[in-house]
């Protein structure tokens, strides 16, 4: 693997792993629908602020989130909508533990190729 595949795989590779978690999966949904600051995700997820800041701050980096400062509060918004797009794909994904399932494409843009 050259260099600059490298760089790209590590940045999909980060992303991945801020939507591993289920709070941080909960944070993109809930900021597809409106910005939100910490204290209400705080509420909403019934973590304490400095983990919910945490989970941020792993979206941020990984460029899914952006922030913006309102008065005295921060406001976080989803920086990246086209995500929503991939997780709909896995919600569209069949589960290998149903039973008669046979392995096939599940998602409708692999459908539409066929």
């Amino acid at each position: 693997m050259n260099k600059k595949d490298a760089i790209i795989h590590k940045h999909r590779v980060a992303v991945f792993k801020a939507l591993a978690h289920p709070s941080r999966l909960y944070i993109v949904m809930r900021l597809s629908e409106k910005e939100a600051c910490v204290g209400d995700l705080t509420d909403e997820i019934g973590a304490d602020v400095s983990t919910v800041s945490k989970h941020l701050a792993v979206l941020r980096d990984a460029g899914l989130v952006a922030d913006r400062r309102e008065g005295q509060y921060i406001l976080y918004s989803l920086a990246c909508d086209c995500i929503l797009d991939f997780i709909h794909c896995v919600d569209a994904v069949n589960p290998s533990d149903t039973p008669g399932l046979r392995r096939r494409p599940a998602c409708a843009l692999t459908r539409a190729k066929l």
